[in-house]
């Protein structure tokens, strides 16, 4: 009853199995078709040798046994190569499209990530929740639905022959393949709800503080550390040992029950094919026949007990639900068709608890100008940001690009916007490969010169393996204000009329951030640019200046003008410059 209650609402399991059952058909069929040829096997090779030891008139009287021994020999591997290639391409097939709806559902909640996923979780959904998945398959359905056809079709088998022993063995087998595998379900369920929630904590903590290891070294604290998560890891190592013990134990019992079903196959076949030399010869090969269906009907319990760890992440995938696309129809706003960007009357507060963020604000943003945001941290700055990628919705007023909301240009806002923030994200691959990420369709020698114009040629041309150089993981390999260069030449590529810089600087030396923000006003000085900053460095680049408080602008215009006409501005200016 779990099982089905589990599936009966589910939407990331039952679509692919009816997309792909041909394939599950088959995979199901070759399956059986092994068993068939490993118990065939033993069967002749049973027949053959009794038949051998009666000293047959002619050699042909077991010539067909012995091509049977052989065609099932090698029937039995061809049949089980096959089955793996096709229940590993169905499970693959499936697994892969599951990635693919994954992924594309935590993309379309992306700028919701932090709020509602944290990274461990999604590293557990993503190495845990689909492998489980593909275990369901593999380890479970295939092998149960194996097993319970062979027990149907060998008890019907016996039955015809004599009902009251097919009877006797559904029941033996019967407890094999269902009563062993519901107590196994049944005992270790709780301990893998356990160790799959131990597992989704060590994957939230490793990362948390992995992400976190420098603030631990710099304040002294490198054995706790290290201990962080050793009482998970023991507390978890514990309950696998103690899964391991019971799995050793029930598979003897299994082997126990299984010995049983072949000592009465034993007693009768000597009761029953033992009335002249020609039954007796079979006695053997029907014994023997029975050893190789051990292999398909034991690992049944296996199967059963992960069950927990497959309905946990069945329900796990069947909570994430992509939002719900609201978008109006969408516009294709050619770049070259961008001349201005307007906030009117906007206000947005995160949620009705939270204060009001952004309040009554308003501003226009002609094509070219270069507009500098400042304010303490909290004020919703980067939110403004948000705002205009059309990431975040205004309660009240509009952002719009010409005479277009922005939500009219969601589909293909990367050809209007480019951003630059804190910490951009460099691949571990080359350098080459992490500035075209800007524009796929650029040459090498596009790519090259926007290298170059953010001033990085003469480095990179001083290694050994100059723009094939593996950057590292997460840009490692390079400083700072490099990685920003680097995402810098993206920019260029992407070539979008509107750049958004959200405090690209933090972090950086005085020199290296002056460096950087003369490189970056230098090459997107034909460009859109809203600047999301924390201090006066670099103001000298920008057309206009707004001082953002708790309640509304505090001051705003030309920074050169303000300077000259504002007491505060220029104590803050001052300040800021260490004058």
């Amino acid at each position: 009853m779990n099982f089905f209650k589990t599936f009966k609402s589910d939407t990331w399991v039952k679509p692919y199995i009816k997309q792909y059952k041909g394939l599950l058909i088959t995979a199901l069929l070759l399956g059986l078709l092994t068993s068939f040829c490993a118990a065939a096997l033993m069967f002749t090779s049973g027949y053959t040798i009794d038949k051998a030891a009666t000293h047959p008139v002619n050699i042909l009287l077991i010539y067909v046994p012995i091509l049977l021994t052989r065609a099932f020999g090698i029937g039995r591997p061809v049949f089980k190569y096959i089955e793996r290639l096709k229940s590993h391409n169905w499970v693959l097939r499936v697994t892969s499209d599951l990635r693919t709806r994954l992924y594309k559902t935590l993309e379309s909640d992306a700028s919701f990530f932090n709020e509602h996923h944290k990274t461990g979780d999604i590293m557990g959904l993503l190495s845990e929740d689909i492998s489980h998945l593909q275990n369901l398959y593999l380890r479970t359905i295939f092998p149960t639905v194996i097993s319970y056809l062979l027990t149907i079709i060998a008890s019907i088998a016996l039955g015809i022959f004599n009902p009251s022993f097919g009877f006797f063995v559904f029941l033996l087998l019967f407890i094999e393949v269902f009563i062993v595998p519901l107590i196994s379900v049944t005992i270790e369920s709780a301990r893998r709800t356990y160790q799959k929630e131990v597992k989704s904590d060590l994957y939230v903590q490793l990362t948390d503080n992995i992400l976190g290891v420098d603030d631990w070294v710099i304040s002294g604290r490198k054995d706790d550390f290290k201990n962080l998560t050793s009482e998970n890891i023991k507390n978890l190592d514990s309950s696998k040992n103690k899964s391991k013990a019971f799995r050793r134990n029930r598979d003897f019992g299994l082997q126990l029950i299984f010995a049983a079903l072949v000592v009465c196959f034993l007693i009768f076949t000597n009761l029953t094919m033992t009335h002249n030399q020609e039954q007796a010869n079979f006695v053997a090969a029907v014994v023997l026949a029975i050893f190789p269906l051990s292999d398909t009907i034991i690992p049944v319990s296996q199967g059963f007990e992960e069950w927990p760890l497959y309905k946990d992440s069945i329900n796990r995938l069947n909570t994430i639900k992509p939002i719900k696309d609201n978008l109006p129809e969408q516009v294709d706003l050619k770049p070259d068709d961008f001349k201005t960007l307007t906030l009117n009357h906007v206000d947005f507060e995160y949620d009705t608890d939270s204060p009001v963020l952004i309040k009554n604000f308003s501003q226009t943003i002609t094509k070219g100008e270069k507009l500098a945001l400042l304010g303490p941290s909290g004020i919703g700055k980067t939110t403004i940001l948000q705002l205009i990628l059309g990431d975040l919705t205004p309660q009240n007023g509009h952002i719009k690009i010409n005479d277009l909301d922005v939500a009219q240009i969601q589909k293909n806002r990367e050809k209007i916007y480019s951003v630059l923030n804190q910490k951009p994200f460099l691949f571990n691959t080359t350098l080459l490969n992490n500035v075209r990420l800007g524009n796929e369709n650029k040459t090498d020698s596009e790519v090259k010169k926007a290298i170059e114009r953010v001033g990085l040629k003469d480095l990179i041309e001083s290694l050994p393996n100059k723009y094939n150089t593996i950057v590292g993981e997460n840009g490692s390999r390079f400083s700072g204000g490099e990685q920003e260069r680097i995402a810098l030449a993206r920019i260029l590529l992407q070539d979008a009329p509107i750049v958004l810089l959200d405090e690209p600087t933090v972090g950086l030396d005085p020199i290296t951030e002056n460096d950087l923000l003369e490189t970056i006003f230098d090459v997107l000085k034909d460009k859109t640019i809203i600047w999301v900053t924390h201090h006066l460095q670099g103001v000298k680049h920008v057309d206009h200046i707004i001082f953002l408080n708790s309640e509304k602008i505090e001051m705003e215009g030309n920074p050169e003008e303000l300077y000259n006409s504002n007491k505060h501005f220029k104590e803050l200016y001052q300040m800021d410059q260490g004058l």
